[in-house]
């Protein structure tokens, strides 16, 4: 991807006001909160680090997907759960609280496994094994852009809780907007690109979107958690942190390769649907088991 303002500067900037808006809605609690729910929150864990990228691989294998688009499938993979997953999870009458745990969490550990999946994604989608963009200087930058606007959030919230409150509600706005003009200004950047790989990569990342929002149902149920605390996890791993993935994909600072940001585009349009509709299946009969208390 051509150097630019946009790329340089907009994205960064964009990616730093949401992280904030995370901030704002976090405190020290949502991690301590780990241990109540030691097994909703390793369920979570483990279909999000482990399960995910291996079914994402195989998805990209599976559809054949060109090195640059599976390499860009395998980073959303490897990518925390959005903020937004927050918002789904209380309309699905999902376990919020699980949903805030589980991306406090996560935000950490992608600082180590996201760059170890994406440099084993470019080595085995493009033979990339001597050269590995992400080195530690690299992981040092996303945790500058990640998780220093996240602190700032907590350092607010904590300390002006006045202010906290009186700036969540302008910054979630502007994170939706940020979030719609990263989207918008990647694939204008790349129109020619999107337009060609849409049809392949767009069922692709339908089908990594249904197979991420399956494994996140069924296993917790599996584990006999509740339908509710189910709900929550199903959000938290369908809806991936796509403006992250666009970020370190399209950055000059870090990949600076605008075609594996078009899988996080698409999927980022595609999961606000999919997701949408999981929630008014499983909205009341969540509402009734919190009811009775099973």
């Amino acid at each position: 991807m051509e150097q630019s303002i946009a790329t340089t500067v907009f994205l960064p900037v964009a990616l730093a006001v949401i992280m904030l808006g995370l901030g704002l809605s976090l405190t020290l609690d949502d991690f301590r909160r780990v241990l109540v729910y030691p097994r909703a929150v390793l369920v979570g864990l483990l279909c999000q680090t482990v399960i995910l990228p291996l079914v994402c691989f195989g998805i990209a294998r599976a559809f054949e997907l060109p090195g640059e688009l599976a390499v860009g499938l395998m980073l959303l993979a490897a990518s925390p759960g959005g903020p937004t997953a927050n918002l789904y999870s209380h309309l699905a009458r999902g376990d919020v609280a699980l949903n805030i745990t589980l991306t406090a969490t996560n935000s950490i550990l992608s600082l180590f496994t996201l760059p170890f999946v994406v440099n084993l994604s470019l080595e085995a989608f493009m033979g990339e094994g001597k050269v590995i963009p992400l080195q530690f200087a690299k992981v040092l930058q996303v945790f500058a852009i990640v998780l220093i606007p996240v602190a700032i959030g907590m350092v607010i919230k904590s300390k002006k809780p006045a202010l906290s409150r009186g700036l969540e509600r302008p910054v979630k706005l502007a994170s939706a907007v940020f979030l719609a003009m990263v989207i918008v200004s990647v694939v204008a950047k790349d129109w020619a690109k999107f337009v060609a790989f849409f049809g392949q990569v767009g069922l692709a990342a339908l089908a990594f979107n249904l197979a991420s929002m399956s494994v996140g149902f069924v296993a917790p149920l599996l584990a006999r958690l509740p339908r509710w605390q189910a709900t929550a996890i199903t959000m938290e791993i369908g809806i991936h942190n796509g403006t992250l993935a666009i970020a370190i994909a399209a950055s000059p600072l870090l990949l600076n390769n605008g075609t594996m940001a078009i899988p996080a585009a698409v999927y980022s349009l595609i999961m606000l649907v999919t997701a949408a509709g999981f929630g008014w299946l499983v909205a009341s009969g969540n509402e009734r088991e919190r009811e009775h208390g099973s």
